[in-house]
């Protein structure tokens, strides 16, 4: 199960790059802002946290390091969506980098976060 939790999260964050990097048309938007682009990107990013968290979830043995796993999967999401900008500029012709999709990125890793905390004894009671 571990094993297969960890697949789906490389595989989840492969297929994330893939669509980050990749031209999607036509794109919809309202003037010079995508409210549907901010909520796309707020629930990718939700769901990625979610499936790193799961995985190292179920991989402990016990919940000592519960909070810092939290912390780290929190910035190393923040990081790879600040990384998936910096790319979208620099080896894309066709997207650019842009700050409002990382305050979107980091407003999903935050909420599944916070989440992630106010759940710990409903999560530790259906583990174990």
């Amino acid at each position: 199960m571990v094993k297969l939790a960890f697949s789906l999260a490389g595989l989840y964050t492969a297929t994330l790059t893939f669509f980050s990097l990749y031209k999607i048309t036509p794109e919809i938007t309202v003037g010079d802002f995508s409210l549907g682009d901010k909520v796309l990107h707020t629930s990718a990013y939700f769901v990625l946290f979610l499936v790193w968290k799961i995985s190292f979830f179920l991989k402990a043995e016990n919940n000592l390091s519960y909070k810092s796993t939290i912390l780290k999967i929190s910035v190393a999401c923040t990081g790879f969506g600040m990384l998936i900008e910096v790319l979208q500029g620099t080896l894309t012709s066709y997207r650019q980098p842009d700050w409002l999709d990382v305050i979107a990125n980091s407003t999903g890793v935050l909420t599944a976060s916070i989440l992630f905390l106010i759940f710990k004894r409903t999560l530790e009671k259906v583990k174990y």
